[in-house]
């Protein structure tokens, strides 16, 4: 999504890829480097949807581009579901070359980079310590036994020999990823990771769990807003992860992924934020493991940046009300083939954003689609998350205890009100 700062921003990419390399992309919910999950009923208890390696110019440098040469990336996931055992899942939908990952573990997190001693597990691919991934691929790993609890920090760690070359990732994890030189997946002590950090997740696609505790996925699939940008780094208040609390206060056996992507739009795609989401949807939403429920939070970015040169990632389409709702309707009628329930959120407001990203043509294009979202009876069920979050007393804009400083992003507390909004419409196990 358009950003106001880059205080917190230390990824962007992706080149345009074709929904023909998406088809290539394995089902995560259906297949395992070893081609066998049967035995087991997976459930999607964390994700994050991917992008292709991409510096901008003018942003800070990420990971991705150069990839990696016998490093290892620590990466530290939130899971929303508790279950018996978990496995891991390896992205490389957006790679040019095959990715080798040489060694994996998964255990505890501690303070920072650090593992709780005694909790590190060996993460198997087909019985073997490594996998190589082919691009355009995912594949998920043996099953750990490691039970985990909702809510649970675990600290993921990748070792890649390299060189990698470019490697696909998602670049506003708003978790800190560390880097070290050598295989270092067995320590349990930060020390060797303290020098690199970074704010992005690289090739780690999801964590699924199986057990008794865990009976379906809600994904939450958006732009930044679902993605989180405006919340406190390292906190966990994105609203996916904020609805995940609410569900486990409720004693909900329901989980929840987040599939935001920052500047995500529904209709167009964006050399640095990603397969416009109509493409999109099928990998990041119907093929998590597990999925009952979506909620779709989409269409600012198409309105706003509507005929804006993006920071240089090219000038986005004007769109009508009419051609967003098609869009809509696509997702809709995607899910629905899947068997999937898809609730509709309304698009927040944005007036007070500047640089011609906010003006009273496009809110009329916003308040437009909002009605359709509202009364057409498309979606199975609506969270007028436009009314949770708007001011009373300026309608087009967000009330100002909500608002993260940019007028465009929801704060903590804005959040936490805009899983409030989701949380009816996605309860019931």
């Amino acid at each position: 999504m358009r950003r106001s700062t880059f205080r917190r921003r230390t990824a962007a990419a992706v080149v345009a890829v074709t929904t023909a390399a998406l088809a290539l992309t394995t089902a995560p919910g259906t297949a395992t480097a070893s081609g066998d999950d049967r035995p087991h009923r997976w459930t999607g208890a964390w994700g994050a949807a991917h992008q292709a390696p991409v510096d901008v110019p003018g942003w800070p440098r990420t990971w991705s581009v150069d990839g990696f040469t016998d490093q290892s990336v620590r990466q530290v996931v939130r899971v929303a579901a508790a279950g018996e055992r978990l496995r891991i899942r390896v992205s490389n939908e957006y790679g040019a070359r095959p990715l080798r990952v040489v060694a994996a573990t998964v255990g505890r997190t501690g303070d920072g980079a650090a593992v709780r001693p005694g909790t590190v597990r060996t993460v198997r691919f087909g019985g073997d310590d490594g996998i190589v991934v082919p691009p355009g691929r995912e594949l998920a790993s043996d099953p750990v036994g490691l039970p985990v609890r909702a809510l649970e920090r675990l600290t993921v760690t990748l070792h890649f020999a390299g060189p990698t070359g470019p490697v696909g990732f998602h670049p506003e994890g708003l978790t800190t990823t560390y880097r070290a030189t050598g295989d270092r997946t067995r320590d349990t002590s930060g020390g060797p990771f303290a020098g690199e950090t970074a704010y992005s997740y690289y090739a780690l696609s999801g964590i699924d769990v199986t057990g008794a505790e865990a009976r379906g996925t809600v994904v939450a699939f958006g732009d930044s807003i679902t993605d989180g940008y405006g919340s406190t780094p390292d906190a966990d208040n994105r609203y996916p992860d904020q609805l995940a609390e609410r569900l486990t206060e409720a004693r909900s056996r329901l989980s929840v992924v987040n599939s935001g992507i920052s500047g995500n739009r529904l209709l167009s795609d964006s050399p640095c934020f990603g397969v416009k989401a109509k493409d999109r949807f099928g990998h990041d939403v119907l093929n998590r493991p597990g999925v009952r429920k979506a909620v779709v939070l989409l269409g600012v970015n198409d309105i706003g940046a509507a005929g804006l040169a993006d920071f240089g990632c090219g000038v986005a389409p004007a769109v009508t009300a009419s051609q967003l709702i098609d869009g809509h309707k696509d997702l809709i009628r995607q899910a629905r083939a899947r068997g999937v329930e898809v609730v509709g959120a309304t698009v927040l407001p944005f007036k007070g954003t500047g640089d011609g990203y906010y003006t009273e043509t496009k809110d009329r294009v916003r308040q437009e689609v909002n009605h359709w979202i509202r009364t057409s009876g498309a979606y199975d069920a609506v969270a007028d998350t436009d009314l949770a979050l708007r001011d009373p007393a300026d309608p087009a804009r967000l009330l100002p205890a909500y608002d993260s400083g940019d007028h465009l992003h929801p704060n903590d507390a804005g959040l936490d009100a805009l899983a409030a909004a989701v949380l009816p419409h996605v309860t019931g196990d």
